[in-house]
């Protein structure tokens, strides 16, 4: 039951992005928004979740991750009620602020508490097996999002993070056991001494970089898609739904086969990355002749992500394991990381924006090629 409750956590997570994602459209003809206010709805989630982050983390490592997790979703609870049922759009804007500051515990925090009971490689089993099922989850969220938006219209989709949200309070507040900590006194040093190791901050670099592409991606396509390239809202959440499925079922094949052999890891980051490189040739080319191939701009980015699998699984739990008394704060660090980067890229995305692929395939190559040079650091470091 603690296992399925973490498995909660990551597909709440997960589906609080997604789920409400194909209602942009609705939710911008219903408030008279201009894309750059519809990008707003992620991107103040985005910061919300990141300020929660640093309270999140240490908080989790000094008292726990039980009362942090249950508090944050008590938070999320709220937020999904103001946003089902706001008229004005500031209400709306509100309630995913708090959806913001609430989801952060449980999105932080559901793999460290696998981490704190098992060893590395049972962890990037673990991690292989949760990944592959919150994918499923955002895989499954656009196609769900998409037919809540159509016969529900977009208070249907926060309606059912609301549900979701509820359950996975109930199932924390029951299954999650209370833990004791041992007094750790880097604790008092918040985040500087996160800071201060350079080979967690490649780590955590290379993570980030890694995931922004996607977030771009998935941030603009409904605007793309939908409003530009003509796919209707009932078949939008396919194409979206493809990129997450294929990372899905990649990662439980992968977790499965770290359980029972064993692999080498720098190997893995060296297919890795000539995978990454194929991918930027090939959205490269397509941003070159600007391409309004929804199918096509699809592929393209699914190569990216078919390379996201190795690391995803391998470098997280090493994340975690530099410092095994700052799991909390690790874990934070590198999800605000993560935010920060991805607010900052979807406004940008949105800004320039202008009904085609070509300006948002720019700013995705940039960050592909950034993945590209981490990653080749990592491997210079030579990881062991």
């Amino acid at each position: 039951m603690l296992l399925l409750t973490v498995i909660l956590m990551d597909m709440l997570a997960g589906m609080e992005f997604d789920l409400f994602v194909p209602s942009f459209p609705q939710l911008q003809n219903d408030f008279s928004l201009t894309p750059f206010w519809v990008e707003a709805l992620l991107s103040v989630n985005f910061i919300a979740y990141c300020l929660s982050l640093f309270c999140v983390g240490i908080l989790a490592d000094r008292y726990g991750r039980r009362l942090v997790i249950v508090s944050g979703l008590i938070i999320f609870v709220l937020g999904s009620v103001l946003c089902l049922v706001a008229s004005v759009y500031p209400a709306i804007l509100l309630g995913r602020i708090l959806q913001g500051l609430g989801v952060a515990a449980p999105a932080t925090l559901s793999f460290v508490i696998i981490a704190d009971l098992y060893s590395l490689k049972q962890q990037q089993f673990l991690m292989g097996i949760l990944n592959g099922v919150m994918n499923i989850a955002v895989a499954i969220a656009p196609v769900l999002g998409s037919y809540l938006s159509f016969y529900f219209h977009w208070q249907g989709n926060f309606a059912a993070l609301l549900i979701l949200g509820l359950i996975t309070l109930m199932m924390t507040f029951r299954y999650v056991p209370k833990t004791a900590l041992k007094h750790d006194e880097t604790c008092a040093h918040g985040y500087i001494v996160l800071l201060k190791s350079r080979p967690l901050l490649l780590l955590m670099f290379s993570m980030v970089m890694m995931c922004l592409p996607y977030w771009i991606f998935v941030g603009i396509s409904p605007l793309l898609y939908i409003k530009d390239l003509g796919i209707s809202l009932r078949h939008f959440g396919y194409y979206q739904g493809i990129l997450a499925f294929v990372f899905a079922l990649g990662s439980i094949a992968l977790g499965l086969l770290v359980k029972n052999r064993e692999l080498n890891e720098q190997r893995l980051l060296y297919i890795t990355n000539l995978i990454f490189i194929v991918s930027f040739l090939g959205l490269f080319w397509i941003t070159v002749v600007n391409s309004t191939s929804a199918l096509l701009i699809t592929l393209m980015m699914l190569i990216f992500v078919i390379g996201q699998i190795i690391p995803s699984i391998v470098l997280y739990p090493r994340c975690l394991n530099l410092m095994p008394k700052a799991k909390g704060r690790v874990s934070a660090l590198i999800q605000a990381l993560r935010l920060i980067f991805t607010a900052v890229s979807l406004e940008a995305a949105g800004y320039f924006y202008v009904g085609s692929f070509q300006n948002v395939g720019i700013i995705i190559l940039i960050f592909v090629l950034l993945t590209i040079v981490c990653l080749f650091g990592v491997l210079k470091g030579q990881l062991k």
